[in-house]
């Protein structure tokens, strides 16, 4: 462990310190670890990288970013990736447990393609922010800061992207270069809350925004867990692996598998359980994908289900007589996004 990620561990308060989201509003900061980047340059990254994802590359500008699925040629998501572009440069941003074999994995499809791949998550550091102090330190390095979800803004201290608000306050990641933020440390710790990465990952929850994992790789086509309606796949794009499979899911019959979000009093919660309904007890009918504890001390999660089975009092987690799921409301609608 870095020097770094040792100050923000031992500084940094988990859920459990909190009563409720509003004592994050005066401003928070956390280091995102478990993240990892990958760096894509040269001439033909643009064009390798669109080959290869859900969404368009080829005509992602600087000052946006965006979601896109790695899938399998059977439409299977190997990684959720969250990307923008940095001059030339491509980030690809996604669960450390992946980075090593999705790195190799890309590599071997290269070929002859002006493209190089590098893992730069030890040069760079990715820091999620929140709240009125955070808001004034950000206006300090940048000249302002952007205003629409996934937005981009770059400046000499690195790129600042709007992610998806949670906890009613907008939220926004800092991309930036490790020794720049070593520099700046104190002054960003001041008038902050130093917080767990956990309730950054909590925000994504309430925000329907799904991270798959090592556990969770080749579980899910990205409409399984609504990554669609988050922005993740272009239908109008070329051909990239899955994409057949992508394509009929979406265009041939009503989809029948959705991700929602749902409440738990439970003790703990493992990514990858399965969830049983009282409809039909032989088999599961969906997977948590992700899960972190709430402020009440239970659990919130996402979980990729049948529609069919989305009845309050009727799904168990684990087992058919495991605790109940209580489901909440997406900040989103289930939409045909191809309409």
């Amino acid at each position: 462990m870095s020097s770094l990620e040792q100050t923000f561990q031992s500084n940094s308060k988990s859920v459990e310190a909190f009563a409720n989201a509003e004592s994050l509003q005066a401003g928070y900061v956390c280091l995102l670890s478990g993240q990892s980047i990958i760096k894509l340059s040269g001439d033909d990254a643009s064009s390798f990288l669109h080959n290869q994802l859900s969404n368009d590359v080829d005509r992602l500008k600087e000052g946006e970013a965006r979601y896109a699925a790695y899938c399998t040629p059977k439409g299977r998501m190997l990684a959720s990736f969250y990307y923008w572009k940095q001059q030339q440069d491509l980030f690809l941003q996604c669960s450390a447990s992946l980075q090593p074999a999705l790195q190799k994995r890309l590599q071997m499809f290269v070929m002859r393609a002006k493209a190089k791949l590098e893992d730069v998550s030890e040069t760079y550091s990715l820091i999620g922010l929140s709240g009125t102090a955070a808001e004034t330190f950000l206006l300090n390095h940048f000249p302002q800061l952007p205003v629409e979800t996934n937005q981009t803004m770059t400046a000499e201290v690195g790129v600042l992207i709007r992610r998806a608000d949670a906890f009613n306050s907008a939220r926004y990641q800092w991309f930036v270069p490790r020794l720049v933020l070593e520099g700046l440390l104190d002054s960003l710790m001041t008038g902050n809350l130093i917080v767990d990465p956990q309730i950054w990952r909590l925000g994504d929850i309430w925000a329907g925004i799904p991270e798959v994992r090592e556990q969770t790789k080749e579980q899910f086509v990205p409409q399984m867990v609504n990554f669609e309606l988050i922005g993740g796949v272009n239908f109008r794009k070329g051909c990239y692996p899955g994409q057949e499979i992508v394509a009929r899911s979406q265009y041939l019959g009503k989809l029948k598998r959705r991700m929602a979000i749902a409440t738990v009093a439970t003790d703990e919660i493992a990514i990858a359980t399965e969830v049983f309904s009282e409809n039909d007890t032989s088999q599961p009918c969906g997977m948590i994908v992700n899960a972190e504890r709430d402020f009440t001390g239970n659990f919130v999660c996402l979980v990729e289900i049948k529609l069919a089975d989305q009845e309050e009092g009727k799904v168990h987690l684990g087992a058919i007589d495991g605790p109940l799921l209580n489901f909440q409301a997406l900040p989103y609608a289930y939409l045909d996004v191809t309409e």
